[in-house]
C-alpha cells in the first residue's frame, strides 16, 4: 500500500479516487521519482513551512523551487522551512522524507501553486517509501479543496534536473567535504602482504608481532575454544601454521587494525562493544555458510567481519548525530536503520550523502581502501534485500547471517527478513538454519569474550 494510514482514511472518507503505483523501496523522494519511470513534470510535492503562528503546507510541482518571498508576501507571514525532525513529528505515520502533499489529511492549511491547480494528472508520495499515488486533476482538486492558490515558485529553477546521487558522486563528495580516515599503516601493510601470493606465514607473523596488542588478540583467538586446538600455542607463527591458517589470521588482523581508524563510543547498540560482537558472529556464520554454497571461506569471513564499517565511518564523521542515532536505535527496535538514519540526518542538500545509507558509505570506504571487491559489495549493499548482481553469494551470506542473528538480539537491525528467500538464493536447504544455530551455540561464549576484548 502506497498510502500512509491517515491519508488513506481521509481519501476514503471523502470518496476521492486514486491509484497505487508500487515501486522498489526508495531512499528518498528523488529516488522514488526516478525509480517510477514517470515524467518528473507529472509529480507534485509538499514543502512544509513554519512561523510563530504554526505550520503551513505549500504544494508545488516537483520540478520547481518554492519562492519563499512570494509565499511570505501572499500570507503576510515570515515563514521558514521545517527541519526534517519537525516534519517527522507531524507525519508520524509516514516514512521520513515521504510527505504527502494533501495537507487536509493532517489538518494543515495549504497553499497551492497555480501550476498544480490546472494539472490533468499528478503523481505524488503517499507517505511510503514503497509506492506512489496517481490522481486525475478532478480528484486532486477535491483533495485540495479549501486551499489558497497563487504563484508560489521560481520558474526555470529548482530540482527539475536533479537525480539521486550515484555512489561515485557520493564518494567524490565524501572526499571533498570530509577528512576520511586513511587505512591505518599496519592494516595497509597486512593488506599488501595478503596480495602477495608468495608471502609466508613467517612474514605475516613478524608483521603482526610488531604490534603487541594485535599479537595478544591473535593469540587469544587461536587459544579459544572456537578451534579446540589440543596443544599449546606459543607464537603468532604457530597460530598461523597450526591453528588458524594464513588467510584467517590475515583477515582477523586486518579487521582489528582497520578499526583503529575510528573513534566511537563503546556503549549502546551501535557502540564498539556491540559492533565487535555483531561483526565476529557475522564473520563466523559467513565462514560456516561459505563451504555449503561453494564460496571461499576466508573471503566470506572477511565480508562478514567488515560489512558494517559504514556505521563506524558515520560515527567518525558525525559524532553528535551518531550519538542520537544510537539512542534512537535503542528506543525503536522495530524501525529499520534506514528510517532512523533519515530521521537523524534529514533530507537537505548537504545530507544527500547519508541518503544512500551506512552500508553504501562503508562500501565506498572499502573501495577507497582497495579491499577485495566482494568485501566492497557485501558492505555496500547488505541493506538491500533482494539484491541480484556481482558477488551476489557473498552479499546473500552476510544478509542470511544478519537475519539469523536478529533472533539472538545481535546486530543493528531487528525487523524481520525473508530467510527462506535468502536460503533459496544461496541454494541451501531449510535445515541448515538449525545446523548453524547449533554451531553458534557451541562458540557463543568465546565470541562474546573475544568481542569484549577487542572493544576494550
Amino acid at each position: 500500500m502506497a498510502l500512509a494510514a491517515q491519508l488513506e482514511r481521509f481519501l476514503t472518507r471523502k470518496g476521492i479516487p486514486y491509484n497505487d503505483l508500487p515501486i522498489e523501496q526508495a531512499t528518498s523522494l528523488d529516488a522514488a521519482v526516478i525509480a517510477s519511470g514517470q515524467p518528473q513534470t507529472d509529480f507534485i510535492q509538499a514543502t512544509l513551512l513554519i512561523d510563530i503562528n504554526g505550520v503551513i503546507m505549500a504544494v508545488h510541482k516537483f520540478d520547481s523551487s518554492l519562492d519563499l518571498d512570494a509565499v511570505n508576501q501572499m500570507t503576510g507571514r515570515r515563514l521558514q522551512p521545517l527541519t526534517a525532525r519537525q516534519s517527522i513529528r507531524l507525519f508520524g505515520d509516514c516514512d521520513p522524507g515521504f510527505t504527502p502533499p494533501i495537507g487536509a489529511a493532517y489538518e494543515l492549511p495549504v497553499l497551492v501553486d497555480e501550476d498544480v491547480s490546472g494539472a490533468e494528472r499528478v503523481l505524488f508520495s503517499g507517505g511510503s517509501a514503497y509506492g506512489l499515488v496517481e490522481m486525475d486533476g478532478r480528484s486532486l482538486r477535491l483533495a485540495l479543496a479549501g486551499s489558497r492558490q497563487g504563484h508560489l515558485v521560481i520558474r526555470g529553477q529548482g530540482n527539475g534536473d536533479r537525480e539521486a546521487l550515484t555512489l561515485e558522486e557520493v564518494a567524490d563528495k565524501l572526499q571533498k567535504l570530509y577528512r576520511l580516515p586513511p587505512m591505518p599503516a599496519l592494516a595497509l601493510r597486512i593488506l599488501r602482504l595478503t596480495a602477495n601470493t608468495e608471502a609466508t606465514a613467517r612474514e605475516l607473523a613478524e608483521l603482526i608481532e610488531y604490534d603487541p596488542s594485535l599479537t595478544a588478540q591473535i593469540m587469544r583467538y587461536a587459544r579459544s575454544a572456537l578451534f579446540n586446538y589440543p596443544g599449546q600455542v606459543n607464537s603468532v607463527q604457530e597460530a598461523v601454521t597450526r591453528v588458524l591458517g594464513f588467510d584467517r589470521v590475515a583477515h582477523i588482523a586486518l579487521g582489528i587494525a582497520s578499526v583503529r581508524a575510528f573513534d566511537i563510543p563503546r556503549k549502546g547498540m551501535l557502540g564498539m562493544d556491540q559492533f565487535w560482537r555483531h561483526s565476529l558472529y557475522c564473520a563466523f556464520l559467513c565462514q560456516s555458510i561459505a563451504p555449503r554454497c561453494g564460496a571461499d571461506k576466508g573471503l566470506a569471513y572477511l565480508c562478514g567481519l567488515l560489512h558494517n564499517f559504514g556505521l563506524l565511518l558515520v560515527g567518525h564523521l558525525f559524532p553528535a548525530e551518531f550519538e542520537e542515532l544510537n539512542t534512537l536505535r535503542e528506543a525503536n527496535p522495530e524501525a529499520s536503520m534506514h528510517s532512523l538514519e533519515q530521521q537523524v540526518f534529514g533530507h537537505g542538500d548537504g545530507d544527500q550523502i547519508m541518503a544512500v545509507g551506512h552500508g553504501a558509505i562503508g562500501g565506498i570506504l572499502h573501495r577507497l581502501w582497495q579491499l577485495p571487491d566482494p568485501v566492497v559489495k557485501a558492505a555496500g549493499v547488505h541493506q538491500h534485500l533482494g539484491y541480484h548482481g556481482e558477488h551476489e553469494s557473498y552479499v546473500l551470506m552476510v544478509q542470511l547471517a544478519n537475519a539469523l542473528l536478529k533472533g539472538r538480539g545481535i546486530g543493528d537491525e531487528f525487523n524481520p527478513d525473508d530467510i527462506p528467500e535468502l536460503l533459496e538464493g544461496l541454494g541451501l536447504p531449510s535445515e541448515v538454519v538449525d545446523d548453524l544455530g547449533l554451531e553458534m551455540d557451541g562458540v557463543a561464549p568465546d565470541l562474546d569474550a573475544l568481542a569484549m576484548s577487542l572493544s576494550s
